[in-house]
C-alpha cells in the first residue's frame, strides 16, 4: 500500500468544505498542545515520534479505517517515516508535504467583493497562522495590505491578475508576524507606508500613514481611507475602502478585539483602545464590511474560507464592543490576555529593520498560533 502526500492548499480545502480527517500528530506534546491543525470535523491522536521508533503496532488500533489518515510532523521527515511504517501494517495513509512549516507558511486567496470600475478586493487567508492579508486591485494598479514575509505569492498573485503593485501598507508595527511589505516595496518599487507613531524606532524610509491620507489605486475612483485608530499599537491604523470595506487592523476581529500589551504599554493604551472602538467605529456606517488582520478560531471563516462579518453585525455579537462599564473593560484588556506571541519582541525589531534573521530563524520566530487577540 503507498503513501500519498497532501499538500496545505488540500488541507485547507478540507478546513473551509469542513469534511472529517484524522491526523496523526508526531510532534512532542507540548508543540502539539501550543499549536495544530484545527479543522471542524478533524480528529487528533498525538503520539511523539520517538516512541514510534520500535513501530507502531501500539497505535494502529487507534486509527479509524473510515476517515481519512493524515501524519503531521514539524518539517515532515518524521511523518514520512511513520506514515510508511503504518502504510505497512495496512493503514491508507498520507503525510502532510512540509510538516507544519508549510501548514503556517500556506496562504489561500479568497476573493471579498467587486468595486466600482472593474476593481476587485482580496482576502489571503494565512490558515495555519491566523494571519490575513489584502490586495486591493484597480485598472492594473493594486495595493497590499498587512502582507506576511511569504511575499512570493503576492508578487505572483498580482501577475496573473495583471497588476503591478504600486502601494503597500502596514496597519500598524506587527508583532506575531513578520510583515512582507517593506521587502515587497523594494522588489516592485512600490510606496511603503507605516503609521509614523509605530515607526519612531524604524532604520528605513517609509511614507507616513496619518488620519485623512487617501491613495487612489488604478484610474478609478477608488480610495482608501486612513483611520487613525490606536488601541492596540499607538499608531494603528484603519482603511475604509470604496466606502464598503473596513480593513480593522488588529483593533477589532470578527469574535473578539485587539489586545494592547504587546509593547508593554497595556494600562497606557486601554483608553485608546475603548475610544477607538466605542467611539470612533460607531461613527462609521453598520454596513461596512470588517476585514481584520488576524482570525483566532476556524468557526470565524465564512462558508467561502474568508473571514469577514458585517460593521453592525459585530456591535450585536462581539463581547468585546458590549461592555458599557469602563473598569470591567480595562480589566478585561489587561488581565484577561493569552501568553505573548513567541518571539514578539525580536519580531518587533525585525519590523523595524533592527535585526535581518535568515529565513530558517524567521520560520524559528513565527513558530505557534497568532496571539492578537483578548481572550
Amino acid at each position: 500500500m503507498s503513501v500519498s502526500v497532501v499538500t496545505s492548499a488540500e488541507v485547507t480545502k478540507m478546513v473551509i468544505a469542513k469534511e472529517p480527517l484524522f491526523i496523526l500528530d508526531v510532534r512532542n506534546e507540548n508543540d502539539f498542545q501550543d499549536w495544530k491543525i484545527e479543522g471542524k470535523h478533524f480528529e487528533y491522536l498525538n503520539v511523539p515520534y520517538f516512541e514510534l521508533l520500535d513501530g507502531v503496532e501500539g497505535i494502529i488500533k487507534k486509527i479509524p479505517d473510515d476517515k481519512d489518515v493524515l501524519v503531521v510532523c514539524a518539517k515532515e521527515g518524521s511523518s514520512v517515516m511513520v506514515a510508511e511504517m503504518l502504510s505497512e501494517a495496512g493503514v491508507n495513509v498520507s503525510y502532510l508535504k512540509g510538516g507544519m512549516k508549510a501548514w503556517s507558511e500556506h496562504l489561500e486567496p479568497a476573493k471579498v467583493g467587486d468595486l466600482p470600475g472593474g476593481g476587485e478586493l482580496y482576502q489571503f487567508v494565512r490558515i495555519g497562522k491566523g494571519c490575513l492579508s489584502y490586495m486591493v486591485i484597480s485598472d492594473g494598479e493594486a495595493a497590499l495590505i498587512d502582507a506576511t514575509r511569504m511575499t512570493d505569492t503576492y508578487l505572483e498573485f498580482a501577475k496573473s491578475m495583471g497588476a503591478n503593485i504600486t502601494h503597500v501598507f502596514d496597519t500598524h508595527l506587527h508583532a506575531d508576524h513578520i510583515s512582507g511589505g517593506r521587502t515587497i516595496a523594494e522588489k516592485t518599487g512600490a510606496a511603503y507606508w507605516l503609521p509614523p507613531k509605530d515607526a519612531t524606532e524604524v532604520t528605513f524610509v517609509y511614507r507616513a500613514l496619518e488620519d485623512g491620507n487617501e491613495v487612489k489605486i488604478g484610474q478609478t475612483s477608488i480610495t482608501i481611507h486612513a483611520l487613525h485608530t490606536p488601541g492596540h499599537t499607538i499608531g494603528s491604523t484603519s482603511f475604509v475602502v470604496d466606502k464598503q470595506f473596513l480593513l480593522s487592523g488588529d483593533i477589532l476581529f470578527i469574535d473578539s478585539i485587539g489586545r494592547p500589551d504587546l509593547a508593554g504599554k497595556a494600562e497606557d493604551w486601554v483608553g485608546d483602545l475603548r475610544e477607538t472602538l466605542y467611539k470612533r467605529y460607531r461613527e462609521l456606517s453598520a454596513e461596512l464590511l470588517v476585514l481584520p488582520a488576524h482570525f483566532m478560531i476556524m468557526d470565524e471563516l465564512n462558508e467561502d474560507g474568508s473571514v469577514a462579518q458585517k460593521l453592525g453585525t459585530l456591535f450585536v455579537k462581539n463581547h468585546g464592543l458590549n461592555i458599557e462599564d469602563e473598569n470591567e473593560f480595562r480589566k478585561l484588556v489587561t488581565e484577561n490576555l493569552p501568553p505573548q506571541p513567541n518571539a514578539y519582541q525580536e519580531i518587533r525589531a525585525t519590523n523595524m529593520g533592527k535585526l535581518t534573521p535568515d529565513l530558517d530563524k524567521q520560520r524559528e520566530m513565527e513558530i505557534g498560533p497568532n496571539r492578537c487577540a483578548v481572550r
